[in-house]
């Protein structure tokens, strides 16, 4: 369960050891939104719940704004689960604070996406805690992202986004190649590690 998944702040050890002797399952108890990072590993299920929050972010962000939607709602090649979380999808051990999810394009030659553009949303399930200053969430915070790339190649998402990550031609491209770059769409593609690069 939650137990031994979530990192104490701000409060001693011993009292966070006190909080363990309590039900298992009891979020109250274990101290809620106190607690900084989760460690619960995340699941294909997990990131096909990101993925579907995304679409359903990019359909709302359109209807809201429908210039952008005009120039961006058939550009879509890929997103992805980027950052901190990421990496702990790989290695079980970085854990989560929130998730970050990056929409990218191919560029309208009209107008880039519109990059300081950020969405927050509720995971809206308790499996991984929440992110302490969203107590009225459910679940963790989900920033969404999205930005427009000159000449991506549609046809290969995944050497697309390594060539924008290698290149790190922009703060946005090096500060995502600090950490891990996880595929949600695709569909297909689904779990695809796209950074670290994986030697065969």
């Amino acid at each position: 369960m939650y137990n031994n998944a979530i990192e104490p702040t701000g409060n001693s050890l011993c009292g966070f050891f006190q909080r363990l002797v309590a039900p298992v399952g009891s979020w109250q108890a274990l101290g809620g939104s106190m607690m900084s990072r989760s460690y619960v590993q995340i699941s294909k299920s997990d990131l096909e719940l990101l993925a579907q929050l995304a679409r359903k972010d990019r359909a709302h962000f359109f209807s809201r704004k429908p210039a952008t939607g005009r120039l961006y709602s058939g550009r879509l090649f890929a997103v992805a689960l980027c950052q901190g979380a990421a990496l702990h999808y790989l290695d079980g051990k970085n854990g989560v604070k929130d998730f970050d999810v990056w929409s990218f394009y191919t560029k309208n030659p009209e107008k880039p996406f519109p990059y300081r553009r950020r969405a927050e949303l509720d995971l809206g399930i308790p499996k991984f805690g929440k992110t302490i200053g969203y107590e009225h969430f459910v679940g963790r915070k989900v920033d969404l992202i999205g930005r427009s790339l000159n000449g991506a190649d549609t046809s290969d998402p995944v050497g697309t986004l390594r060539k924008y990550l290698r290149e790190g031609k922009t703060e946005s491209a090096r500060q995502l190649a600090q950490k891990a770059v996880i595929l949600l769409e695709p569909a297909n593609l689904l779990g695809t590690v796209v950074w670290p690069e994986m030697t065969p």
